[in-house]
């Protein structure tokens, strides 16, 4: 019975089950996974796969959207199988689809291999987050989801740091070849070790979870909420759909993107404590609203590259022996201006979600809050195409004088070529994104309070 997984009520501790810790071991595993293959995928689609930057938008923004939509879905199901058959299924699926998409650099093969990525990372996700709820009881929740997230930041650090000496040292291709190893890991934890959560075949109908959907699509003011707050992840995504191949195709491939990535979750663990703190009584929407306004700067930072490069050269000295490009400084001032926009917005965005939804129906609403995530990425990796394309293509598309130009400058500091000159203005345009999100925050916020105020006025006169 599930019972028998929950820790004993009484005197807090952190003493969970066996099965808590094999299914966070497997997680591990599998965020390593996802994250060493994601943070490169673009640069393998265009670079080995030889799809353009255009195609390459499309093909991933269908994956990273979507893999957030399936979860719901996949958790319906999974209720039906047993979470033991349904993570044995989705590991069994993630290796596949690794090595999949490293061994054959085909268009038709690698969008197979993605789909088949997507589906089994969709039942991971509410199988593991599943498990480690039922593995704890009320009183200790907040510890075990606090262990489970500190698990997820982990495993995406390994994967971002294993994905930079893969690629400069063997190839591309070999990145997923790790994704694979890491996912059949998983795999082995789940079958020697896990011991099924049961469920008793409980659990929502996908039926019930389509008419939950379209239910909330339907919802005026929670979708405007939704679509406001993609804003903010408009920008954060593009850690994955833009800043890789900006890095590696104005510095080379020398430079260390996936590292820089790293900064992000860094600045979230050091931070989002003390400022959830200092922030716990104030207005969901003021936390959420100062989040949008330090978005802008994650990429206006980035943007305004080429004006400190006037000013310092090619080099930046930080200390006697330590010198940064002025984009890598700037890259990385930007990534930790998106971690702290973070701390303000996730831990209040819920919060505040929660207010929107109607009364008696808070869970149904917050089940479908990754919706943001799924709009922002849907349309920040397709926005991401059209404008490396126009503004920092792909070196192959170049002349030979062009491309050579192109690697005197980055291993001399020289001029770039004329077709790389307004590169910045892609970060333009996500900072007018964000810049746009939080107005429309202030105006979202100005009109539903006009509104409430409004009824409750004439609920008392009614009364």
């Amino acid at each position: 019975m599930a019972d028998e997984f929950l820790t004993k009520p009484g005197k807090l501790n952190w003493r969970f089950p066996r099965t808590f810790w094999y299914a966070n071991t497997a997680e591990l595993f599998e965020r390593a996974a996802f994250y060493g293959m994601f943070i490169t995928l673009k640069v393998y689609l265009t670079d080995r796969v030889r799809f353009t930057d255009v195609e390459a938008g499309f093909v991933s923004a269908c994956f990273a959207s979507v893999i957030y939509l399936l979860p719901t879905f996949m958790g319906a199901m999974a209720d039906k199988i047993g979470f033991r058959r349904a993570l044995l299924l989705a590991f069994g699926l993630l290796t596949a689809g690794y090595a999949l998409l490293g061994a054959f650099q085909v268009k038709a093969t690698v969008v197979v291999a993605l789909a088949v990525i997507m589906l089994g990372g969709a039942i991971v996700k509410p199988v593991i987050s599943g498990t480690v709820a039922k593995c704890s009881d009320a009183e200790h929740r907040a510890r075990a989801f606090s262990i489970f997230y500190g698990v997820v930041n982990i495993g995406a650090f390994m994967g971002k740091s294993a994905a930079a000496p893969l690629r400069q040292q063997f190839g591309l291709e070999y990145i997923n070849f790790y994704a694979a190893a890491m996912a059949a890991c998983a795999f082995f934890v789940v079958l020697f070790f896990y011991r099924d959560v049961e469920s008793g075949g409980a659990g929502r109908s996908l039926e019930d979870v389509w008419n939950g959907l379209v239910k909330v699509v339907r919802h005026f003011r929670f979708m405007c909420l939704i679509l406001i707050v993609a804003g903010f992840w408009f920008i954060q995504g593009q850690l994955y759909a833009t800043m890789t191949q900006y890095m590696l195709r104005l510095r080379g491939d020398g430079a260390r993107p996936e590292w820089l990535a790293n900064i992000n979750p860094l600045v979230v663990v050091i931070l989002v404590i003390p400022i959830t703190h200092l922030l716990r009584k104030w207005k969901p929407e003021n936390a959420i609203a100062i989040g949008l306004f330090i978005i802008p700067f994650s990429a206006l930072t980035i943007a305004l590259t080429p004006v400190l490069e006037v000013f310092t050269g090619s080099n930046i000295m930080l200390f006697a022996n330590v010198a940064l490009h002025p984009l890598t400084l700037m890259v990385s001032v930007g990534i930790a201006f998106q971690g702290l926009a973070e701390c303000f917005l996730s831990p209040k965005f819920l919060e505040y979600a929660s207010k929107q939804a109607p009364k008696g129906e808070e869970g149904l609403y917050l089940g479908y809050q990754h919706l943001t995530t799924f709009f922002a990425w849907l349309f920040g990796f397709i926005a991401s195409g059209y404008l490396l394309d126009a503004f920092c293509p792909d070196p192959t598309t170049l002349d030979p004088a062009a491309e050579q130009q192109r690697l005197d400058a980055i291993a001399n500091g020289t001029s770039m070529p004329e077709v790389y000159a307004h590169a910045h203005y892609i970060w333009l345009v996500f900072a007018g994104v964000g810049a746009a999100a939080f107005v429309a925050m202030l105006i979202f916020k100005f009109v539903t309070d006009a509104i409430d105020r409004r009824r409750a006025r004439a609920n008392a006169t009614s009364v």
